[in-house]
């Protein structure tokens, strides 16, 4: 069955799903532009090479919040930047293909990957063999993934019939407007997975309101929004809403992807309007997470709490959300019984790995800087420990440090708040952190209510 074909029918099923194109380089770039000359679509490419072209530097991921493409391509021949693969993931509409370019499959676990030297503390780039066998081991179960690996025949997606998709996502959001058109004052939070329509409903708001403000961390981030806030969409920084006097206070305030502002501005921004809309992912691959809503709106008054599950964009089963949820443990973590005794371990990546999965589904519950960037350090940073309460079905803590010993060798070529190390304690219901000696090994620390 030709590409065409499979792909018109996903877009009848409301899908999207992952094609692997594994293989050298250069094979593997001229296999995706074959996809390209035969799906037309955007073609969104997030990529450092210098063959693609054009193409996005998977550091500007936060210019992707917010955006639909159809079709993407994700270049991870020389690194694989988990949160920007996560991001791209996010802005597919339903029919959508993303490619993942790889390495040659047999050798890609033993590939240096550029990606380390931003969570390694590594001078030079390392392989990452657990999480790629991760990734590998996923990709060969999940028989919706496309792997065409150079040298092997291409496997299709299984050949099962889906029903055609209806979207409900138009009737909660007109439920969550009218709720909050009801809002006298204060502050309402609507938080939801990627692609359940938080940006269009923030915009259907705008549209029907006299007098609305939009920010976010990014203009560009707002196209959706915008979309739908028609003539109405009027757009400040952050930074500017707070350099300058408002006169009249617009009747909402609204923060589009809030939790990806820092705290003490967006905390100066709430103070200043009477009514605000903060919108916000639940993963944590922007480095949010459900954290934010403990460390940030915990400390408002009269919160309104709304929540967005229906996807918009795609349909609820959809493959390659499903396969990304299992990749980068985007599932909540389970809550602890509280037990009479806990037993304290060393988690080992290769003899433990449900329970480092549970683990670092706590951390990211807890705290909202949680992203899949300390995923990949628990699998394969050097001198990485994660020790854990409880059992692996149970996991009621976790603590986990990086050693550093070459910490007074790197301590020149780093600067400003690279040079202090913190101890971080995290929980369900508060954190605090606590400056320590650049000299000792960071540590963090996660405990859940189960051991209070």
């Amino acid at each position: 069955m030709s590409c065409a074909v499979i792909t018109a029918a996903m877009q009848q099923a409301g899908i999207r799903r992952l094609a692997v194109i594994a293989g050298d380089a250069e094979w593997a770039r001229e296999q995706a532009g074959l996809w390209q000359q035969a799906l037309p679509g955007d073609w969104i490419t997030l990529s450092s090479a210098c063959d693609l072209t054009p193409h996005v530097a998977p550091t500007a991921l936060r210019t992707l919040l917010g955006r639909e493409f159809t079709h993407a391509l994700f270049d991870a021949r020389h690194g694989f930047h988990a949160e920007a693969f996560a991001a791209l993931a996010g802005t597919l509409r339903a029919g959508s293909w993303l490619l993942l370019l790889t390495p040659p499959w047999e050798s890609w676990a033993t590939v240096a990957d550029a990606d380390s030297l931003r969570w390694a503390d590594v001078a030079e780039p390392i392989a990452t063999p657990r999480f790629i066998h991760r990734l590998q081991q996923l990709m060969l179960k999940d028989d919706e993934v496309l792997l065409q690996r150079q040298h092997l025949p291409v496997r299709q997606p299984a050949a099962g019939v889906w029903p055609r998709w209806q979207c409900q996502a138009p009737q909660q959001q007109a439920a969550i407007l009218a709720q909050l058109q009801a809002i006298a004052s204060g502050v309402a939070v609507v938080t939801a997975p990627r692609g359940r329509g938080k940006s269009a409903l923030a915009g259907m708001l705008a549209r029907n309101t006299t007098h609305a403000l939009v920010t976010a961390p990014a203009k560009v981030s707002t196209e959706v929004l915008a979309q739908f806030a028609g003539e109405q969409f009027s757009f400040m920084a952050p930074d500017a809403i707070l350099q300058q006097p408002i006169d009249p206070l617009p009747a909402w305030l609204i923060v589009d992807e809030a939790a990806a502002i820092p705290a003490p501005l967006l905390q100066q921004l709430v103070a200043r309007f009477p009514r605000v809309l903060l919108t916000t992912t639940v993963q944590g691959y922007e480095g949010t997470g459900r954290g934010f809503l403990l460390r940030f709106c915990a400390t408002l008054p009269g919160v309104h709490y709304f929540t967005l599950d229906e996807p918009l964009r795609w349909c609820a089963k959809d493959p390659l959300e499903q396969w990304l949820n299992r990749a980068l443990l985007f599932e909540e973590a389970d809550r602890a019984a509280p037990a009479s005794e806990i037993t304290l371990y060393r988690a080992m990546p290769d003899a433990h790995p449900a329970a480092l999965e549970a683990g670092y589904r706590l951390l990211a519950s807890a705290h909202y800087r949680t992203s899949p960037l300390d995923l990949r350090r628990l699998l394969d940073a050097p001198g990485m420990q994660l020790w854990l309460a409880g059992a692996a079905e149970s996991v009621a803590g976790a603590c986990g440090w990086l050693k550093r010993a070459d910490w007074m060798q790197n301590w020149r070529r780093l600067s400003g708040p690279a040079r202090v190390a913190r101890a971080v304690i995290w929980s369900r219901s508060h954190w605090r952190h606590t400056p320590v000696s650049a000299r000792r090994r960071r540590c963090a620390l996660c405990v859940s209510a189960a051991l209070r």
